[in-house]
Order: structure tokens, then sequence, then C-alpha cells
């Protein structure tokens, strides 16, 4: 825009009169600015349907998916003995399960005795109660026998305590190490009572000592234990441990081959054993003092151990230990002989039912039934849902389509109020859906049949009487089937084909859209031609006015001189 000041000379402001002028010569530009607008808005409203369009076909998808009309599903009499599943082609009808025996996993339990002993003798001045071979580290603090506080050290060994315990009680209360058991004994006077509320150390409870009312107290359990976090060499193994090449070693589970160094510690290579392929997982019970190696699978299967290279499996004790083996699960079928299964969960190899399956929660003769069926919900929502959204799309090109008339008699207009092709889209749905399926000599031939009724006012269906689609569900399931899914003319084999011509990648109503944008660029290089006339135009007269306003001004600077030089 021309930021000037006009009229200096003439005192005409002719700038003003350009911009009126220009103004005047865009109005064929604001025009087809109107006319621009509305091809995108015909555009946006064809996109619209065309998304509609879309969500239709996949609900029509759905109704032609594999396996809607030969679903089934599963019905359990009591949900507290077992769950169950069904998939396409599941014979229907009921049957009674009864479960004799639920499946268990089969467990490896190594050998007691994983662990070394606190000590050999019952001297143990040389065992150190934060050091030493205990189950869990013990604290220092307090603790009270027969109520006196006996306080300890971390860097006290155990023979310390022993005397501190003497001397606290009076002598009335001594204690000593059964290296054969691995124990400790307390022996009094009379009964023993240990602990307080007030105890700040575990030493009791590490010890495994607990009162019983009488005058000899031992550790419920052997002490010495396996310390899972240290590594393979110093982890208190009752055997010790050997390493192949390198300090390193190997073993198999199952065939699994597990590698391990002298740098790992027992917890690293249990947790390699349980995150392998091996199908186990493994652990150390310390109140039991053996390692453990459990099925991750139920059934009565076993656990094939082998030490490869090293000894790991010999110094754990797993080489001698004892399999506890799993069980089966035992069941019956309607009464009838019984079956076995690795898993609680039964599936057509052991059962014979092709398509069920069946989860037990409860053995001992717990019995239930289990009634395959047709998935008649699943059928139900995928035809309800189709002619829900058969409705958004009718409501939809209605909406874009609709003359409205106000009270005054003006007239509004939907968008493709005039568009023919809309119009046509609504119609032609509306006859394949609701039309009549040819070649069916059942009496489902027409989606009538089933209950759905036509609203001729504005091209919808809704379900008119759904007792007619419940009985046909129930009785005439293979003509619904046929209605939908007929190769040659069922609702969803016309529908799919016709909308794959009207919404496919060459469809009408792409070509439409092409065809709008098309029309819209067009305007855009029509409005650049006019505009290049207007700036013409104005590049003219400002020229021309110029050249005025010079003239006058030189006509004023001449005036001027002659005033000057021959006076008024």
């Amino acid at each position: 825009m021309d930021f000037g000041v006009s009229g200096l000379a003439s005192g005409f402001d002719w700038r003003s009169l350009i911009d009126q002028m220009s103004e005047i010569e865009r109005v064929p530009q604001r025009r087809l600015l109107l006319e621009q607008n509305t091809l995108e808005e015909r555009s946006t409203a064809y996109g619209a349907i065309s998304t509609q369009l879309s969500v239709l076909k996949n609900k029509l998808d759905a109704l032609k998916a594999p396996g809607l009309f030969s679903g089934r599903t599963a019905a359990v009499g009591d949900d507290t003995v077992a769950t169950a599943s069904s998939s396409s082609g599941a014979i229907q009808g009921t049957y009674t399960f009864a479960f004799q025996q639920l499946a268990s996993s089969a467990k490896m339990m190594g050998a007691a005795g994983a662990g070394s002993p606190l000590s050999t003798t019952s001297d143990v001045s040389g065992v150190t109660i934060g050091g030493g071979g205990f189950p869990a580290t013990i604290t220092a603090g307090t603790f009270r026998v027969n109520g006196a506080e006996v306080s300890v050290a971390t860097t006290d060994t155990l023979q310390d305590v022993f005397d501190k315990i003497a001397t606290a009680t009076g002598n009335t209360v001594t204690a000593t190490y059964l290296p054969a058991s691995d124990k400790i004994r307390f022996s009094g006077t009379g009964a023993i009572t240990l602990g307080s509320a007030t105890d700040t150390s575990n030493f009791l409870e590490v010890t495994k000592l607990n009162n019983n009312g009488t005058a000899t107290i031992t550790s419920g359990s052997a002490l010495g234990s396996v310390k899972a976090s240290s590594t393979l060499g110093s982890a208190n193994l009752s055997q010790a441990m050997t390493f192949g090449a390198g300090n390193t070693g190997s073993f198999k589970v199952n065939g699994v081959e597990i590698a391990y160094s002298s740098s790992d510690t027992v917890a690293d290579v249990l947790g390699r054993i349980s995150s392998s392929e091996a199908g186990v997982t493994a652990s150390y019970d310390v109140i039991g003092d053996r390692f453990i190696l459990a099925n991750k699978a139920t059934g009565d299967i076993g656990i094939a151990l082998e030490d490869v290279s090293g000894n790991f499996l010999q110094a754990t004790k797993l080489t001698t230990g004892s399999l506890t083996r799993g069980n089966d699960l035992l069941y019956t079928v309607n009464g009838g002989g019984q079956l076995r299964s690795r898993s609680n969960t039964i599936s057509a190899a052991s059962s014979g039912l092709t398509g069920l399956s069946v989860t037990a929660l409860e053995g001992g003769g717990a019995s239930t039934t289990v009634t395959v069926s047709t998935d008649r919900t699943a059928i139900r929502k995928a035809i309800t849902d189709f002619v829900d959204e058969y409705n958004n799309v009718q409501g939809k090109i209605a909406s874009e389509t609709k003359l409205s008339t106000d009270g005054k008699g003006g007239v509004t207009a939907g968008v493709l109020a005039s568009e023919t092709d809309a119009e046509g889209i609504a119609s032609s749905l509306r006859q394949l859906a609701y039309g009549t399926v040819s070649g069916l000599s059942g009496g489902v031939a027409h989606l009538e049949a089933l209950g759905f009724k036509s609203n001729s006012d504005d091209d919808t269906i809704e379900l008119d009487d759904a007792s007619a689609l419940d009985e046909a569900m129930t009785d005439r399931l293979d003509e619904i089937e046929k209605l939908w899914l007929d190769p040659n003319d069922g609702i969803a084999k016309r529908l799919t084909s016709y909308l794959d011509k009207v919404i496919g990648d060459d469809g009408s109503l792409q070509s439409k859209k092409e065809l709008l944008e098309k029309q819209s660029k067009g305007i855009d290089t029509q409005i650049e031609e006019l505009e290049r006339v207007v700036q013409a135009n104005r590049e003219r007269l400002t020229a021309s006015f110029v050249s005025m306003e010079t003239a006058q001004q030189n006509i004023k600077q001449q005036l001027s001189y002659l005033t000057q030089r021959f006076g008024s």
C-alpha cells in the first residue's frame, strides 16, 4: 500500500480516490472468494461424509469377520470350580467336568546342609557373630534372658555371647554349641524365658531360639547357611566350589546351559537360572538350608541336571537331592473315564473337545457344568452397530443437504443442498441396506424379518421389534448369516462393493473432492489475474496524479517568481 501524502500542490486527496476505485474493481474478486468458500465448504462436507462412510465400512468388516457367526461362548455353572472359554467351531452342548486332582509343579529339593556349620567343634571362640555363617546378619544391641539384659557387639565371638549370658543370669542359664546338629542350646536351672519388648538385637531370632516353657531351649534348625549375596567361593558352601578354565564354569538344567564365573554371587546364578529358557525357578531355602529348583510348568514331569564344567550343582547339593514329583490334573467329562492334563487348563489335546478351554480352580471331586453355545451377543452387537452407523451416515448426509425455513419464510440451505451426488449416496445406501436379498429361499431375506423398520422420511433404520431379532438369532441363525454374507447379493457383499466405488482411492467422492479442489485453485488463479489488473490501474492513476501535482507545483513556483519580479 502506498502511504504517500496526496494533494500537497493541488489540495485534492487523489489517493483516497484511487483506493476507492481499487475497491470497486475488486468486487469480482470478492464474488470469486465467496464462490471459493462455498467450494471449500462442499469439499469439507464431502470429506466428512467420506469419513463417516469409512466407519460404516468398518462395521461391515466386523460383520464379515471370520468366525463371527460360528463364534461360541462358554458359560460355567460354578465359577469357583472352573473358568472356560471357547473359540469358533466349538461343538455346542453342555458338558459336566469333575476334577479329582489339580495339577502342581515338580520340585528338585537339594540335600540339606548346603551351608557350612558355624563350627566343626564345640569351640566357638573363633566364630564372630557379625561375620559367621549365620542365616542373617546379627545386629548389635541388647536382648534379655530370664529378665537379665545381655549386651552384644558384632565383634563379639559366639563364646563371648555365651559368657555374657552366664554372667548376666548368675550362671542360672548356660549356652553351648552342638557341632553335630549345628545348633545352640540354652540350659537353665528352671524354665527359661527369652526376650522382651525392649530388645534391640536380633540375636535370639537369628539363632532360632524360641521359648518352650522348659529349662532347655535349642535352635529350631541348623544355623550355618549359604550367603546368597557372597561370591561363589566365599558363600559358606559346605562343599568347596571348583571352576573350569579361566575361573568359569557351566551346568545344564533341562538341557539349557547356564554359565557362571568366580566373580558371580550365588544370587546371580540363581537369577540366571530363573530367567533362562530352562523353565524352572531357582531359590535357596534358608530354614531348610537347601537349594530348590521348581518347574514353572505344572504336571508330573522331571528336572534334568548336569554339571558341564566346575561343580556348581554338586556344591549346592542339587545333584544329591530328590525330586518331588508334580501332579497332573485328573478329571472326567460327562462321567466318562479319567483324563489327564499336565496343566490345570484343559485343551482339546487331552479332552478332545475342539475349541473349548477349561481351567480348573478346585480339585477333590469338585464339578461344574460348561455350556457351549453360539455367541449371539457378539452377532447382535455387530448387527446393531452397523445399523447405528448407517443411521449416523444418513443423518450426516441429511444435515448437509437439508433446506429449512424460518418463521418469516426465510430459507436456509445446507452446504450440499443442491448436490445430487450426496442425495444419491443416501438413496443408494437405503436401497442396498434395506432391499431384499435375492436368491434366499428362507424367511430371512430382508432386514424387516429381523424386526428392523425403515423410516422413509429420513432414510434411517430402527429396531422396531426386538423379539423378532431374538427369535431369529435363536432359530434361524444360518439364515441371518446368509442375509449378510451371501456371496452373490448379501447386504455386506453389496454394500462393501458400493462403498469401494464411493470412497475407494479412485471412488466417486475422491473424484468429487479433487474436482472441487481444482476449481478452488482455478479461482486463486483468476483472483491473481484480477489483482494484477487492479495494481496496474493503481500505478497508472498514481503516475497521472503525480504528474499533475508536479505541474501544479511548477506553476506555483513560476507564479511566485513573477510576483516577486514584477510586484502585485
